[in-house]
């Protein structure tokens, strides 16, 4: 599959602004690991600009660990360790400026957690990743997911209220309340009305991961392996498709290109560390080579 050639291209004046400022809202006292990775994951894949939102207590530790070129803001926790709802204000007084929205790494089902998820998805008009535990502050209230129809601008989201939900089968069955089974024996069919339904475009993980959008475009992966099964991938995989929406492809061809380059990424790292040796960032670091071979 070759890539788009606004991903491949770049203009001699090109400046960071150009390819997107994501903030990615994730991390907790247990997690902190899931929002490094998932914003390394979306610097390699093109980013312009990353800012991981965490919990304030948790600033220091990530600092060690997360990539040099990431920024950080520290916000208001609870006493677990997690976001808390009051850190709301200072998102939204921060988000102004920013491009895409990724919200759920390692967030945690924390009650006051949930409530800042929902209200941030509910309630910011940015384009939106949400993976994990910001699926899971969904689970009984999707009926109030509001999607606007895109707008675009000079190549770019701007201000468009795009939504990519990129669920696990186990994630699908809480959100729609029906066993894993029934999601595992109805991919297609389950990802293509559940976008229809909600109007958002779904990523459905596992085997041949489903892309479905609420405009009838449907994509089946063939890329990837078992060895990507493992502590993290995920977490990748959102911040491969948050930069591919910020450096403006719409939501279907931003979260068909990434789950193929994921896949790929993910094929090229079992060669060199095999399926059981590999980890979630050795797959970051064959995304360079995934994109070359799609140039």
């Amino acid at each position: 599959m070759r890539l788009p050639t606004p991903l491949l291209r770049r203009r001699l004046n090109a400046y960071k602004g150009d390819f997107g400022h994501i903030f990615i809202l994730a991390g907790s006292a247990r997690f902190s690991g899931a929002a490094a990775l998932c914003a390394h994951a979306a610097m390699r894949t093109g980013a312009g600009l990353i800012t991981l939102g965490v919990p304030k207590s948790l600033n220091k530790a990530i600092i060690k660990i997360k990539p040099n070129e990431v920024m950080t803001l520290p916000l208001p926790q609870t006493r677990q360790g997690t976001l808390s709802l009051s850190a709301y204000k200072k998102i939204k007084d921060f988000i102004k400026n920013i491009d895409v929205l990724a919200v759920g790494p390692g967030l945690t089902q924390n009650k006051s957690t949930q409530g800042l998820t929902r209200k941030v998805i509910f309630n910011i008009n940015k384009p939106l990743v949400i993976d994990a535990d910001g699926l899971n502050a969904l689970v009984g209230h999707l009926g109030s997911v509001k999607v606007s129809l895109p707008v675009r601008q000079a190549g770019k989201c701007q201000g468009v209220k795009e939504i990519i939900m990129t669920p696990h089968p186990g994630e699908m069955a809480r959100l729609l309340g029906i066993s894993v089974k029934k999601v595992q024996s109805e991919r297609k069919n389950i990802a293509r009305k559940f976008s229809r339904t909600y109007r958002v475009t779904v990523v459905l993980k596992g085997h041949n991961t489903v892309v479905a959008d609420y405009k009838g475009n449907l994509y089946i992966n063939k890329t990837g392996n078992p060895g990507m099964a493992t502590a993290g991938s995920g977490d990748v995989l959102t911040g491969m498709i948050a930069a591919f929406l910020a450096q403006g492809l719409d939501a279907f061809a931003a979260a068909k290109y990434a789950v193929y380059l994921h896949g790929l990424a993910g094929d090229l790292a079992a060669r060199d560390k095999t399926q059981p040796g590999m980890i979630a960032s050795d797959i970051i670091d064959n995304i360079p080579g995934a994109i070359k071979r799609c140039s």
